[in-house]
């Protein structure tokens, strides 16, 4: 099990400081598996990974607004999939190297949950080459008022 720094890269600590024994308590299995111990949900398996409705998405744990649904893309890959996050310090960015080689894994610049992964050059046809492949039990939609 991949247990998550309670600090970020440059030693600052995350700004919302999380009981991991409430959020087990609290989330589902999977959702606390993927974001507290760096797991990932099975492919094709999430319900925002074909959902086209608009609004907001905010990290399952602490509630940061992390992406924006007209970000959004259908990638094909089994996850969701965005283009960039809601704001340049919506996220923090870490290499990781649990597969044998190093990945760029993406988590809440607020509390340091795991989020998923970012790609980059994989020829997607969006304004930053990037896939930022984020499992759906790490989000919280929040659909845009109608009016």
């Amino acid at each position: 099990m991949h247990e998550l720094p309670k600090q970020r890269p440059d030693g600052a600590p995350y700004p919302v400081q999380l009981d991991d024994a409430e959020l087990h308590r609290s989330l589902e299995p999977l959702a606390f598996h993927v974001l507290r111990q760096a797991g990932t949900e099975p492919p094709y398996s999430g319900e925002y990974e074909n959902t086209e409705t608009e609004g907001v998405y905010h990290c399952r744990a602490c509630d940061a607004e992390l992406f924006r649904s007209d970000a959004k893309f259908h990638s094909g890959c089994g996850w969701p999939s965005f283009y960039a996050p809601t704001e340049n310090d919506a996220v923090v960015l870490l290499v990781d190297h649990l597969l044998g080689y190093p990945r760029t894994e993406v988590r809440c610049q607020s509390c340091g949950s795991h989020l998923g992964h970012v790609f980059h050059g994989e020829g997607y046809p969006t304004p930053t080459d990037q896939r930022w492949c984020i499992n759906s039990v790490c989000l919280r939609l929040e659909p845009k008022s109608a009016g």
